[in-house]
């Protein structure tokens, strides 16, 4: 299940739209991201490419099974990395940044560990 971090970015980014749009597209995912459709089109490629998603001939993008493991394992560790920062005192806007960086270097055991060890 390796990744790049960019494409666990896009990855979290259709999960997190498909929650909230009926149907992800890739002008709602350059939108989301403030990139260029042209950027979003390749990235959306390489996607398809390892598995990870599907566009159907609308233009509608799935995650699909291997591309939604990935994008909920990041999804949570965005959510607990940031939510812990800010408890700590970090400013929410800095706590977000440095959850985005953290969220994809981070190992499987260390992330189990300090959530074991953390109370909010």
């Amino acid at each position: 299940m390796k990744s790049t971090e960019s494409s666990e970015n896009y990855l979290e980014t259709i999960l997190i739209l498909s929650q909230k749009l009926p149907a992800v597209r890739s002008i709602d995912i350059a939108a989301a991201l403030g990139f260029k459709k042209s950027s979003v089109s390749v990235a959306m490629k390489h996607l398809r490419e390892n598995g990870h998603i599907v566009v159907s001939e609308a233009g509608y993008i799935t995650l699909t099974a291997t591309g939604k493991e990935i994008a909920e394992i990041i999804y949570e560790r965005h959510q607990f990395l940031s939510s812990w920062l800010v408890s700590l005192g970090v400013d929410e806007k800095i706590a977000t940044e440095d959850a985005c960086r953290i969220e994809h270097v981070i190992s499987p055991e260390s992330f189990s560990a300090i959530k074991k060890g953390v109370t909010f």
